[in-house]
Formats: structure tokens, sequence, C-alpha cells
């Protein structure tokens, strides 16, 4: 009896079979496009989110593609713009769908399946985001937050350490999560954080004495240097005990954790983690911090990505407004 491969055994075993079983126009194609399947979403697309969103596009325009009868082969760029005319979603979402299927066929190309990638020249619909969706929490805003968060029990010296941190290293929830007490660093002047960023690219940030006050009180809550350098840094706690656990927080219970303190504070819960950022990028740039400065801060490899954080325009707009004598 013919027995399956050992890498589809586990992944059946783990639940994922969304890349170990490729969509039927796959497997009725070349031999070489099952390979490139296996290469392009197993081998070559490293990060877990950018994997799942471009599995998940180019499945459905395959699947698209099955309905209208053609086979791999005799995809043409008419047929992709078709597509894209029918498709449902977002103008970001049809830009991702359309950059998924590019590379995909690209990848294709290079394994001799297909001669000439038919999404390299369609057109997407003209899409310019010049300042991003996340709402901006004031600088005031922010202190009150900081100040709201009682502080007497190692859950609220938590609390004020994640917030603290989030503002003054402008971290991602993720990377501030994800820190261990050996990323806590003391070069003999000053206290710096390291931070693993998307994209595997590391970054190391300076405390400032603020912040350094704030983490300190922190990890005196529990005997943080007999601690295995690899130990997480900012703790789950016991339910609702108050007291820190030998395991780490979690990103969603980073997110949870704002939204919780911004509405005791009797702050607005709209804002995110993600505010913070762009909170700090906008006071920075209002206070002349060179962009590249900035950008480095917030770990963007693009200017451009920096520039969407920038709020300085929309409050001039406000200002514009305001002087509206009607």
């Amino acid at each position: 009896m013919e027995t399956e491969p050992k890498a589809l055994t586990i992944l059946k075993k783990s639940g994922d079979l969304s890349v170990a079983i490729p969509p039927r126009l796959i497997a009725n194609a070349h031999p070489a496009a099952a390979f490139v399947w296996d290469e392009f979403f197993g081998g070559m697309i490293r990060n877990r989110h950018t994997r799942e969103a471009y599995l998940r596009a180019v499945r459905q325009f395959l699947a698209w593609v099955e309905t209208q009868e053609f086979a791999l082969d005799r995809i043409t760029p008419g047929l992709v713009g078709r597509y894209f005319d029918q498709s449902a979603g977002s103008l970001p979402t049809k830009k991702l769908r359309l950059a998924a299927i590019r590379a995909f066929f690209d990848a294709l190309v290079n394994r001799h399946v297909v001669i000439l990638n038919p999404a390299a020249t369609v057109r997407g619909e003209r899409y310019q985001a010049v300042e991003g969706k996340t709402p901006e929490i004031t600088p005031q805003q922010a202190r009150t937050l900081l100040k709201s968060i009682d502080t007497s029990r190692p859950v609220g010296r938590r609390d004020k350490a994640i917030v603290a941190t989030l503002i003054y290293t402008a971290g991602r929830a993720g990377a501030v999560a994800s820190l261990r007490l050996k990323d806590f660093t003391w070069d003999g002047t000053q206290y710096a954080l390291r931070f693993g960023e998307k994209g595997g690219k590391s970054r190391l940030i300076p405390v400032r004495y603020d912040l350094q006050l704030v983490l300190l009180a922190y990890l005196d809550s529990f005997d943080w240097r007999a601690e295995p350098s690899d130990a997480t840094f900012f703790r789950a706690v016991l339910g609702r005990t108050g007291h820190l656990a030998n395991r780490p927080i979690r990103n969603i219970d980073v997110c949870r954790m704002v939204k919780r303190r911004l509405r005791d504070a009797g702050l607005p819960c709209q804002f995110s983690p993600h505010s913070f950022r762009v909170a700090t990028a906008t006071d920075l740039l209002l206070n002349g911090i060179p962009l590249e400065d900035v950008q480095y801060l917030l770990g963007h490899a693009d200017p451009r990505t920096t520039r969407l954080y920038d709020r300085r325009q929309k409050q001039v707009t406000r200002n514009t407004v305001e002087r509206i004598s009607i």
C-alpha cells in the first residue's frame, strides 16, 4: 500500500493542510507546479500572517479560474483583469490580492511552469493612503492614562510599565509582549530594550530615565535578577489575584489591557496600542526630530510608511476649519 509523505502526515496532525494540499488547478498542471506551490508557501514566505493572506488570495483566484474552465498555463492578463472587475473588497484588499497573485506566478515562471506572468501587466485601481487609519491618542490623554493606573499591586505596575514602553519606545504590541529579560540591557551608563520586529529586524532603543524607573519598579515585583536571561519580561496575571505568573503575556492580552485601562481612565476606547506609535511619531516630528530618525525608531523600512504616522497635517486642517466664521 502506498503511504502518504511524512510531511503531509505531520501537517495533518497539526491541522495545517492549507499549504500541504494544493488546489486542483495546480495538481492537474505540470508536476513542477506542485513543487512551486510547496516552495512558495512552505519555504519562501516566512511571515505567518503574510503567508496566510497570500495563500487565501491565490486559492480564491485559482478557484475562480477553475470555474472559468481555464488551465493554469492558459491564464491571460485579460482573465486576471476580469477577476478583479467582479471581485468584491476594498482597494487595499484588492491591492494585496494582486500582489499575491503576481508573486506566485513569478515563482511559476522561475520554475518554467508557465512562460509569462499573466498578472505582471495588470493595473490595480489607484490607491494612495496619505494618513494612517489608526486613531491618534493625544499627549494629554496618554499622560492621563499613565497617571490613572494604580501601582499598589504587581498587575498595576506591569500595566503601567507596558503602556510607558509603548509610548516611550514606539514599540509594537507584539514586540513588547515578546520581550525577554535579556532584552533589558545595561551598558554601564544606561538601560536599553532590544526589540525583535517584523521581518526579523532587531532594534536597540535606549530607555529614558522616567521609563527606567517604571520598568525597575515593575521588575522589583519579582526576583528578576535571579531568573534565567531568557525568562519572559512582561508576565501574565494569575486570574483575578493581581499577582504575576511565570508565563508571557500575549499580544491580544496587551490590546485588551490597554482597552480596559482606557475605560477605567474615562478615555475613548477607540484607541489601541498602535495609537501610541502614532502619537509618539507625531510628537517627535512636531519637535523637529528628522523624519529618518523617527523612521528608525518605528522600525520602518520605507519613509513613506513613517509619513502615514505623521498627523501634523491633520492638526493644521483642524485649525483651518475652526476659523470658518459662518
